[in-house]
């Protein structure tokens, strides 16, 4: 069966504390259903971007580590889940399911 990212985006200046109880119940559920359904295979939490860390190549071959993401844009991928679907429909399915629980805009991609 196919893989799925769901990507749950979050915008830059996110406030983690507005996440409360009847959203964590909420997703609580949603991944309870996902491993009943046998489609979980992971699921990860992100810390806030301005903590990330991004490596480049350098023309000498040398590679830069700076602090911050990567691109420098408006939203950064809060959290994910990986899912093992029948298909693209299936994955849009519980892509759906991740808006409401999370409270946030969703990517759902297939991986190669």
């Amino acid at each position: 069966m196919p893989q799925y990212l769901v990507a749950i985006h979050h915008h830059d200046d996110y406030d983690p504390s507005v996440e409360d109880e009847a959203m964590s119940r909420d997703i609580d559920v949603l991944n309870d259903e996902m491993v009943a359904a046998g489609i979980r295979i992971f699921v990860g939490g992100l810390s806030v971007a301005r903590n990330a860390r991004s490596l480049r190549r350098q023309p000498d071959g040398k590679v830069l580590i700076t602090d911050g993401p990567y691109l420098e844009t408006k939203e950064h991928i809060g959290g994910f889940w990986v899912l093992q679907a029948a298909d693209l429909d299936e994955a849009l399915e519980w892509g759906r399911k991740a808006v409401v629980a999370c409270r946030a805009p969703v990517e759902v991609r297939p991986f190669n």
